[in-house]
């Protein structure tokens, strides 16, 4: 099981809050290398959100379900859900946020390439069965340096600008 490192205001919430939160995120990497998508599924709010790496949305427990069920079965089969547990921050007692580095690994590597790496930005709440997944979105982990504005892409950006205004087109 990878370390987990939890930061953010824990230590103002009870110790089984953060145990619990810590577990869930573990119990999301294994039931998807199990690939077990009852209990992937369960882990999830029946009014969840869930939004891929690639920008689609999937609403509600049922659907992850169905979906990850496929993707099991399909695509995914004998893959890992491996990463670590970046952070965990309380909103409420009852909500927090969470933010994990996970990628998958599919079964004929034996190390994860860079590029697969993504970051989950999770908000669970406590229901009366315990932590659960409200909402996840899972997006690559592809930094972008912000350019100075006269920098040669900031240049090329206005010069651009100013021609499509001269020529008409583009926003007014």
């Amino acid at each position: 099981m990878p370390s987990t490192a939890l930061t953010g205001p824990t230590s103002s919430t009870p110790t089984g809050d953060a145990a619990q939160i810590e577990k869930l995120f573990a119990d999301f990497m294994a039931a998807w290398t199990a690939g077990d998508a009852q209990a992937f599924g369960a882990l999830f709010t029946d009014d969840s959100d869930y939004v891929s790496y690639d920008g689609t949305i999937a609403r509600g427990r049922r659907t992850h379900q169905h979906n990850h069920d496929k993707l099991f079965r399909g695509v995914l089969a004998g893959s890992a859900l491996v990463g670590d547990l970046e952070s965990v921050r309380h909103l409420t007692p009852d909500v927090a946020i969470v933010y994990g580095t996970a990628s998958v690994l599919m079964p004929w590597r034996s190390m994860l390439p860079k590029r697969r790496l993504s970051r989950q930005t999770i908000v669970v709440v406590r229901t009366d069965a315990g932590w659960k997944i409200g909402a996840i979105h899972n997006g690559r982990v592809r930094p972008v340096t912000v350019p100075e504005p006269d920098s040669f892409p900031s240049t090329m950006s206005q010069l651009m600008a100013r021609a499509a205004r001269r020529l008409g087109l583009g926003r007014r």
